[in-house]
């Protein structure tokens, strides 16, 4: 069986985004809002290299708010999975408003589940690393191990679930998951 990396995208790979119209920091609705985090490739090409298979697991409401077109959101995320440099085994985004009751949007772990059966993947040696209460229970509930970055800007968006470890940043945490360069 193989272990994962299960990753949110905004605010643990790229930049969250302050927008006047709505008042938040969001995910980046067009390419030329787009931000790279510091430090995301080294620590994702080590674990890459260890073995680890790497999903990007992000839920992408702006095209379903009317915000963006989902072309927008298809070209940001190529463009962040291309920046990144390391081989993504699969992304999975959800689209969808959060008022609807989709199966697949976090804190569901329907994506992670799905990999499981497609990858052949051991969750309870699997990781999910995120920046927001959603992130975490996604982890949780398909029984992985769940790590928190501390992004300032989504301070308002956790408190409630405590994570198995937490950090600034992604290569931070990243060096502190045990076995993690096993």
């Amino acid at each position: 069986m193989n272990r994962a990396l299960f990753l949110d995208r905004d605010g643990v790979l790229n930049d969250l985004v302050f927008y006047e119209s709505s008042g938040e920091w969001e995910s980046p609705r067009r390419a030329s809002d787009l931000k790279m985090m510091d430090d995301v490739t080294e620590p994702l090409r080590r674990a890459a290299e260890a073995g680890w298979l790497l999903f990007i697991v992000t839920n992408q409401p702006s095209y379903a708010k009317g915000k963006t077109s989902l072309e927008d959101l298809r070209e940001v995320h190529g463009r962040v999975v291309a920046s990144l440099g390391v081989p993504i085994t699969r992304s999975y985004q959800c689209f969808h408003h959060p008022d609807e009751r989709c199966v697949c949007r976090k804190p569901s772990a329907y994506f992670l589940r799905e990999a499981q059966q497609q990858f052949d993947i051991d969750l309870g040696q699997s990781w999910m690393i995120g920046d927001q209460d959603s992130d975490l229970a996604c982890g949780r509930a398909a029984g992985c191990r769940v790590a928190l970055i501390e992004h300032p800007a989504s301070a308002n968006k956790r408190g409630e679930i405590e994570p198995d470890l937490r950090g600034a940043n992604l290569r931070e945490v990243m060096t502190r998951i045990p076995t993690w360069s096993a």
